[in-house]
């Protein structure tokens, strides 16, 4: 869902609590492996995988409290009951997830159930967009706890009445699912591949890596250009700026700093900051090599799993990055398979809007 699709000049602005029940997280340690068969799902502080970082037994849950060690808490104060969002106020501030399911967590978490109303999954997954995009505002500095959140801010649409229309919610997830899945049936082989036959890759084998340049403030005057800076939303479009652009589009962006390694395609001309490097197809090697949207929506999530690599104190320069390895697809003789990448993504259901 992408937010400007709507005319939001029309929503209101409401406090948290005013929509939702805020719990406090569990301030709770992962409790040791001591069985086998966990489903209950440990939400931490993470931006993957819904926020579930490891399953754990009922049992495993009781014997531990909060300061790790066999000294039981009540089972009461650690488990959450399902049907709500999870909300990182430390570590990946700001991000959130549906949990249909019971769970524990640490209290690195805001559980949000939404008041005077069920909650859906579509519901859920309309408000989530929403909330997700107030990300920048948090950080290490400020963390987004439980006693901060209740007087923030949401934008949501209204009915009449001035109230947040839930239904307009329900009805516009419901109408983009079945849009975005109709006479496109997804395969679990589609799905699901086997990555044991990828091959490693050097950076500069697969790319032509370019630095970005600096650009001070002074220099900048509103434009049609794009300027893409080392942040991690809105494609990495900082400002646009009356400047001519340095790099061509048909090219991905990756933060070497500030959110670093933070990627995406850029389709059109841009200006980037010396924050980002620029990655094209190295042809000499890859002559196959054609970057599209397609390509490009494969390789990023490679790029940013190894974000974890990577932090103020390490950057991500170029040089470094040019010695860096990517693994991706091969064909029958060992070079990249660019075509099955597109090929994959164009078999997605979410790919027909691009």
């Amino acid at each position: 869902m992408i937010l400007s699709e709507f005319d939001v000049s029309c929503w209101k602005t409401f406090r948290y609590d005013q929509i939702f029940e805020i719990k406090k997280g569990y301030y709770n340690k992962k409790p040791d492996h001591l069985f086998d068969g966990g489903n209950i799902p440990f939400i931490g502080a993470t931006q993957s995988d819904n926020g579930i970082t490891e399953k754990y037994t009922i049992d495993e849950i009781s014997l531990f409290n909060r300061t790790g060690t066999t000294e039981p808490d009540k089972i009461k104060n650690k488990i959450f009951r399902g049907n709500c969002i999870t909300v990182s106020n430390n570590g990946s501030v700001g991000y959130a997830f549906y949990q249909k399911d019971d769970f524990t967590c640490s209290h690195d978490i805001n559980p949000l159930y939404l008041l005077n109303r069920d909650l859906t999954p579509e519901i859920a997954m309309f408000l989530i967009t929403v909330i997700e995009c107030d990300r920048y505002r948090w950080g290490y500095g400020r963390k987004w706890r439980p006693m901060r959140m209740p007087s923030s801010q949401i934008s949501l649409p209204v009915n009449l009445n001035g109230k947040p229309d839930f239904d307009f919610m329900q009805e516009y997830i419901e109408k983009l699912w079945k849009e975005d899945v109709s006479d496109r049936p997804v395969s679990k082989e589609t799905m699901v591949f086997n990555t044991s036959d990828w091959k490693p890759f050097r950076y500069d084998f697969v790319f032509d890596v370019k630095k970005g340049k600096r650009l001070t403030k002074e220099d900048m005057n509103e434009g049609n250009t794009p300027y893409i800076g080392a942040i991690d939303r809105n494609n990495g479009v900082r400002q646009y700026i009356d400047s001519i652009p340095i790099h061509s589009g048909g090219a991905i962006t990756v933060n070497y700093n500030g959110s670093v390694g933070k990627a995406f395609y850029q389709e059109k001309p841009f200006w980037a900051s010396d924050d980002v490097n620029v990655l094209y197809p190295n042809i000499k090697n890859c002559p196959e090599f054609r970057m599209n949207a397609y390509v490009a929506l494969f390789i990023i999530p490679l790029i940013e799993k190894e974000q974890y690599r990577y932090s103020y104190g390490r950057k991500w320069k170029k040089d470094r990055m040019e010695q860096s390895i990517i693994h991706l697809p091969v064909k029958s003789d060992g070079t990249p398979d660019f075509e099955y990448m597109g090929q994959f993504i164009k078999s997605l259901p979410y790919s027909s809007a691009i």
